[in-house]
């Protein structure tokens, strides 16, 4: 699944789930949704982990461990957008390799510039 159809497959859980403000929260006319990539590194590349975050108004609401293998909820929304992508084999297949496509990949080419510096 490319980069375009997922950014499509979040956009839709978004729309269709919809997000409800916190109990008692003033609504402002700012909305932020943000996803960061994480890569952790454990001794070289012997051990790698890999962390996607999904956060909405600097609230997380799901995230994908590669240690875990699947997506988390954190929020009664993120809940529901992670039972969506969980059951989808081919994008979570996806996922599950980004250790190696993302982290592995960009190691190798960072170790010139990262290794020799203290």
């Amino acid at each position: 699944m490319g980069r375009v159809a997922a950014a499509r497959a979040v956009l839709v859980a978004l729309v269709v789930l919809g997000a409800p403000p916190a109990a008692g929260a003033e609504l402002s006319e700012v909305f932020q949704e943000m996803v960061k990539s994480e890569c952790h590194f454990i001794n070289g590349t012997d051990r790698m982990r890999f962390v996607k975050r999904f956060i909405y108004n600097r609230e997380q609401y799901a995230m994908f461990d590669s240690d875990v293998g699947v997506f988390v909820g954190d929020t009664p929304y993120g809940e529901k957008v992670v039972k969506y992508w969980n059951s989808d084999a081919e994008w979570m297949e996806y996922r599950r390799a980004a250790v190696d496509r993302h982290c592995r990949h960009n190691y190798e080419l960072s170790i010139p510039f990262l290794v020799g510096r203290r």
